[in-house]
């Protein structure tokens, strides 16, 4: 068994997966209508300019996360920007599944 085989399967597995379909399908449809895309945008803009203030440290205020909720309630009431998120979200929940079986082995191999 070579393990880089296998880890090519899982990664198609992965890019095949049901869940890698409906995200990529909402993504394409929510790129196509501009009012999304330019809602989309601005949101993951913002979202990134907050990450990046936690990754240099600064914890963001109450009141910046209340603007981030906020605008997230906004941009899900758009169809097609809420099927995205709901699609993002189940892919990272299978993600996360596989990367969790990924960290137990090996913690089972030093321990």
């Amino acid at each position: 068994m070579n393990v880089y085989d296998k880890a090519y399967e899982l990664a198609k597995a992965l890019k095949e997966s049901e869940e890698a379909k409906l995200m990529k399908a909402a993504k394409q449809a929510a790129d196509a209508d501009p009012e999304a895309k330019g809602m989309l945008d601005d949101f993951r803009e913002r979202q990134n300019f907050l990450q990046q203030k936690m990754m240099a440290g600064e914890e963001p205020s109450a009141e910046d996360m209340e603007k981030m909720n906020k605008l997230y309630e906004v941009i899900t009431l758009n169809p097609l920007i809420g099927k995205l998120l709901e699609a993002e979200r189940r892919f990272a929940v299978v993600f996360e599944d596989v990367n969790r079986i990924m960290s137990d082995v090996l913690k089972s191999i030093v321990d």
